[in-house]
């Protein structure tokens, strides 16, 4: 595109954007979510209400590699994304006549899925001459709980997913500041290990989860607690202790109850995880505390996560189970933020593989 056309298409992005403030009118964003294996576009109003949420999962294709394979979840993202946008549109009742802008994930993701994603929201963007959002995946699944309730700052967030561990100190919309990571296996990478251990299917999270329910945590495993005062994540010593476990009993022809070790791991995983977050929860004084992330869906750690905010006395939000996975509507929420700030992206917009949150701000 000449300099020409695009000083044509960022004034029609501009024009839109004051037309829209000015009238005062409700705001549509249409979200996109291609990060992973999760084709989805959604619909939101005011950056709150859910009009429409489509995913089009790749779980059952990827399931017999035991894992991602990233060519495949391009090449399906394809295939996907234009009747996922339609179906969204229309399960909204609206038109992208109706949309005021686009919000799609740009990073962290496989680059070859985020591309896919990318590609149609700038295509959208400039066919419509409509704002641009870029949005950060994790900064999607933080804001999945303002679809359920308002945030109150200054606000702990405890994402754990697939790929990420993450404690995440937040004083206000689109403010994010990392207190701690992980510094090799995300909760999520541990669990789908342990799973292939237990010769559990995959994605193993889910199924770890509810065995565990059927187990004691009898089996001792040990907790990465780390420096005295970090607040970073490590799950790869515990997930060696597992196999170890199993190597040793098998050696010594002994046998251990898989839903004991299910329940013992989820045991070490959750304690970790809960403990450290209500420990910045002291540490920082915050009025809230917010799960997301694909793990959020597990019973264990919503559980340990309620009693112990609930001893505290700090509220805690946690999102449906529809929104804790990747979807679209997330994106739109985060996307909101930034539209109503005016952050737009340009048509240079790129996916950015190892797309940090504090980069993103």
């Amino acid at each position: 595109m000449n300099n020409t056309n695009l000083s044509r298409y960022e004034q029609r992005v501009k024009q839109a954007f004051q037309a829209h403030k000015e009238s005062g009118g409700p705001t549509y964003i249409l979200g996109i979510e291609t990060s992973c294996d999760e084709t989805s576009a959604s619909v939101v109003r005011d950056g709150r209400e859910v009009l429409s949420n489509v995913i089009a999962s790749q779980a059952d294709i990827h399931k017999r590699f035991g894992g991602v394979v990233p060519e495949v979840a391009s090449r399906r993202h394809v295939e996907n994304i234009t009747l996922t946008i339609e179906e969204a549109l229309r399960d909204a009742d609206k038109k992208l006549e109706d949309i005021h802008a686009i919000a799609v994930t740009y990073g962290p993701g496989l680059v070859g899925a985020l591309l896919v994603g990318v590609a149609a929201a700038k295509a959208i963007s400039l066919a419509r001459g409509i704002p641009l959002i870029g949005v950060h995946h994790i900064a999607g699944h933080i804001y999945a709980n303002r679809l359920v309730e308002e945030m109150d700052f200054p606000l702990i967030a405890l994402v754990v997913s697939g790929g990420h561990t993450e404690l995440v100190w937040m004083k206000g919309h689109g403010q994010f500041e990392i207190l701690g990571e992980t510094r090799d296996d995300a909760a999520g990478e541990a669990y789908d290990k342990v799973a292939r251990a237990l010769n559990l299917p995959y994605p193993g999270g889910p199924h770890i989860d509810r065995l565990a329910l059927e187990g004691e945590p009898n089996v001792p495993l040990p907790r990465s607690w780390l420096e005295p005062n970090s607040y970073d994540f490590s799950f790869s010593g515990l997930k060696s202790a597992v196999l170890n476990t199993l190597h040793n009993a098998a050696q010594r022809g002994e046998t251990i109850q898989p839903a004991n070790l299910a329940a013992s791991f989820q045991d070490s995983v959750t304690e970790v995880l809960v403990e450290k977050t209500l420990r910045a929860v002291r540490e920082f004084g915050a009025k809230q505390v917010l799960l997301a992330g694909g793990v959020a869906a597990n019973r264990g750690l919503r559980e340990r996560l309620q009693a112990r905010c609930q001893q505290e006395g700090v509220p805690l939000v946690i999102p449906p189970l529809s929104l804790c996975t990747d979807n679209a509507a997330m994106i739109a929420a985060a996307g909101f933020i930034r539209y109503e700030k005016g952050e737009f992206a340009g048509l240079n917009l790129n996916g950015v593989p190892g797309l940090s949150l504090s980069e993103h701000e």
